[in-house]
């Protein structure tokens, strides 16, 4: 069998697919901010495109894939399927264990499956910039990449604690014609705000959130771009998962349990959703497990209810687990992970016991991700990690077990741009953080009330 199992460029999925057309049941409808009444298209015009708002609400299982968005994705589609051989002897395990590598897209992640479609729509529509947030940078790098793609501006609110931590992808999203501010930032309300308060705050993805989505509103040719949690941005990264089912057939091997890490929930989702739709139609017994950090537990300790998914209160209400939008994660390394919510469709498939989710602290995704270079040779993202970790207990369990169990997680990106992050690790400086229950108590309090 082959270690490193690839598709042609024909081979490249046409279609994403939609789980809304086959999950047993559908998340509650974001409601209006204000009127806390179910949104509709109108509220959504005045920030995103009108092709990407029909596919927020869309029920068709397959959604063609534009071809200029398919040109973009043949720059690196379709990314490999490796079977972790090396791993496996290291563990001394019978089972299998497959990764899709991500990290082999311009941006050095699965960001860009959306970021090249969100581009794409929004040109189609006449805007002229786009104004979003990243917490790691990938985010921010990948549609950066997209913009100058499709002749965009771009406008990056960085959470400032990565904004220092990783300087080199701030460095990546400036070569591609990208502004890019340190959020919070006294450019908007929201961010004055937040600095009024607390000079030094490290920042969030909420709050960063706040501050995109403010620049777009008040600016007629900027729309505003998310690269997690939508429904849309979900069915974007389905191209991954699709693949990756494709490669699983050409290797004659299918998955016992898939796994992927989760901050906002888009990549855990393009990589998840296409293997659950056999679960749903045809019975298939395949688990899924999300992996979250500790410091960030939203899946493992949050509540499943109503919250705002920005600090000020300016985007719909939706239906998530949360910790609460005042929730201010710690600064850990994994700053994709840094978000108080997560992605509705991904929140309602864990409520329905389709989906288990776990948390790790920063020194034990560590150690796996080092664990997983010395074998495979690739440096993972911190992010990705915590997939790595997950993939090697349930390794290390199939050993016990003596189970020849098939393992598939979603190397979501690679860590070239975090070695500062390794830096502090390897000195032994990397500290763990688990949240305190009456920290989170405090954050869930001031939830929305909802009728």
């Amino acid at each position: 069998m082959e270690t490193k199992i690839l598709l042609s460029e024909k081979e490249v999925p046409t279609a994403w697919y939609n789980i809304m057309a086959d999950m047993p049941n559908l998340p509650k409808p974001p409601l209006h901010p204000g009127t806390k009444k179910p949104v509709g298209p109108d509220d959504l015009s005045p920030i995103f495109p009108m092709g990407l708002i029909m596919q927020e609400v869309a029920t068709e299982r397959w959604v063609p894939i534009p071809e200029e968005v398919l040109e973009i994705y043949r720059l690196w589609r379709p990314s490999p399927l490796i079977r972790a051989r090396r791993l496996e002897k290291a563990l001394d395990t019978p089972a299998r264990i497959y990764y899709k590598y991500e990290g082999v897209s311009p941006a050095g992640s699965h960001k860009l499956n959306t970021a090249a479609a969100q581009a794409y729509y929004n040109k189609q529509e006449g805007v002229k910039r786009l104004a979003t947030e990243t917490g790691a940078g990938q985010w921010g790098s990948a549609l950066s990449m997209a913009c100058k793609f499709f002749g965009l501006e771009c406008t990056v609110y960085m959470v400032k604690v990565s904004y220092h931590q990783k300087p080199y992808r701030r460095v990546l999203m400036q070569l591609f014609g990208a502004e890019v501010l340190a959020s919070p930032s006294d450019r908007t309300q929201s961010g004055r705000s937040i600095l009024d308060v607390n000079p030094d705050s490290p920042g969030s993805l909420g709050v960063a959130i706040s501050e995109a989505v403010e620049d777009a509103a008040t600016h007629g040719d900027t729309n505003y771009s998310l690269g997690s949690v939508l429904n849309h941005v979900l069915l974007h990264q389905t191209v991954v998962g699709l693949e990756t089912k494709a490669q699983m057939e050409k290797a004659g091997d299918a998955p016992d349990v898939v796994i992927g890490c989760v901050g906002g929930g888009s990549n855990f989702a393009g990589f998840c959703f296409p293997f659950l739709h056999d679960r749903f139609v045809n019975g298939a017994k395949t688990r899924f497990v999300a992996v979250e950090p500790t410091a960030c537990p939203t899946l493992t300790r949050g509540l499943h209810t109503y919250d705002f998914g920005d600090v000020a209160g300016l985007t719909p209400l939706i239906y998530m687990y949360t910790l609460g939008r005042d929730f201010m994660p710690p600064a850990i390394h994994a700053g994709g992970l840094r978000y108080h919510g997560d992605a509705p469709l991904l929140c309602q498939v864990v409520a329905d016991g389709f989906v288990e989710a776990r948390a790790y602290g920063q020194r034990q995704i560590f150690d796996a991700a080092v664990q997983f270079a010395h074998a495979e040779a690739i440096v993972p993202a911190p992010e990705s990690a915590h997939a790595i970790k997950c993939a090697v207990d349930e390794a290390l369990a199939a050993r016990e077990a003596g189970e020849a169990r098939v393992i598939v997680f979603n190397l979501s990106g690679h860590g070239h741009f975090d070695l500062g992050a390794y830096d502090v690790y390897l000195a032994g400086q990397l500290e763990d953080y688990v949240l305190p229950e009456e920290e989170l108590h405090r954050a869930l309090a001031r939830l929305p009330k909802v009728e």
